[in-house]
């Protein structure tokens, strides 16, 4: 391994690590979402309502952990299946407005805490970390070629 990928993993373990604390012990309203429903939540609130099949080959999970996880998030009142509207036979998970509040709520939280982070930081110096981290997850998902939907900005 080369310095600099050993220098980069050591730092990406500490981001890892960061987001962890940050989950842990920011001032939530209510527990915050676990990960998997962050993850999920996020995925749809991008995409739009997405059935199970779809579900698996954008997130590479498989059937059953998916319905577990699914499950869950609709037994919190976060998600709910609806029929597909393009008529198709297999039923499609969308986000409730509780769900959606939710998200956006949780949101909000994790970007006022990584704000303090880089409050001190130029408008130029965050922009070139947002630049340089989504260059990194881009081209991470090129290697499993599963591009991740991102939001209008």
């Amino acid at each position: 391994m080369s310095d600099e990928t050993s220098a980069l993993q050591f730092e990406m373990m500490l981001v890892m690590r960061h987001l962890n604390h940050l989950q842990r012990h920011a001032d939530w309203e209510e527990a915050p979402l676990d990960r998997s429903a962050y993850v999920l939540m996020s995925r749809i609130s991008v995409d739009g309502p997405l059935t199970i099949r779809e579900l698996r080959e954008v997130l590479g999970l498989d059937d059953s952990t998916l319905n577990r996880q699914t499950a869950a998030i609709v037994r919190a009142g976060h998600l709910e299946r609806t029929p597909d509207p393009d008529g198709g036979v297999a039923r499609k998970f969308r986000l409730t407005e509780a769900g959606r509040k939710r998200l956006a709520d949780e949101r909000d939280s994790y970007a006022r805490e990584l704000g303090g982070v880089v409050d001190g930081w130029s408008p130029a110096d965050r922009a070139g970390l947002i630049a340089t981290l989504r260059r990194f997850n881009e081209a991470y998902e090129a290697t499993e070629a599963r591009p991740w939907a991102r939001p209008a900005v």
